[in-house]
């Protein structure tokens, strides 16, 4: 009777449109004494004139289901610095920042500059995308918080450097647990 229940709700929210099964994955930032870059310009045609050298976050990650998903990027005190949010199918390059590029949001919806937002943008399951955190011009950066959210699991992709370290951490318990089982 339970299993009947459940199939009937799952099948309702999806002929609904709605999904059972959908994911948010949020994540809080940084951007204050980073690595700056020229950030593109919203339609991302070009490199931005006003943000030469602005300081950035960026945050790879996976999605579980093709579909459609919201970013949003919330500056981390209301009213400290102009948010800037960008999106990039892949790898993220600051010395290249028009390559793999994806889309940008400037404010949130009603004209926020505190706050970005990318809605309804269309994410394929196992490809790698990367968020980039930044601010409209040079001096704006802070703390941020921002959210990833869809009919999927979104999940977080660790950075190359930060695995290769946590192999180093494996591989250094791993002889120390023999130089003790030795002794």
């Amino acid at each position: 009777m339970k299993k009947t229940s459940l199939l009937l709700i799952a099948t309702a929210l999806s002929l609904a449109g709605a999904s059972a099964f959908g994911g948010t994955y949020t994540f809080n930032g940084d951007t204050t004494g980073l690595s700056p870059f020229n950030r593109p310009t919203e339609p991302g045609d070009a490199l931005s004139d006003i943000g030469t050298a602005v300081p950035y976050f960026a945050q790879s990650f996976t999605v579980g289901v093709s579909g459609s998903y919201n970013l949003i990027l919330q500056a981390g005190d209301s009213g400290s610095y102009d948010t800037f949010l960008h999106l990039y199918a892949g790898a993220f390059n600051a010395g290249q920042p028009l390559n793999n590029f994806l889309a940008a949001n400037d404010d949130a919806p009603g004209g926020s500059a505190f706050g970005s937002t990318l809605s309804g943008i269309s994410l394929t399951a196992g490809s790698t995308y990367t968020l980039v955190a930044d601010g409209f011009g040079n001096s704006d950066f802070g703390a941020f918080t921002a959210s990833i959210s869809g009919p999927g699991s979104v999940a977080p992709v660790p950075e190359p450097s930060a695995l290769a370290l946590g192999g180093l951490g494996v591989a250094g318990l791993l002889a120390a647990r023999r130089r003790s089982a030795k002794a």
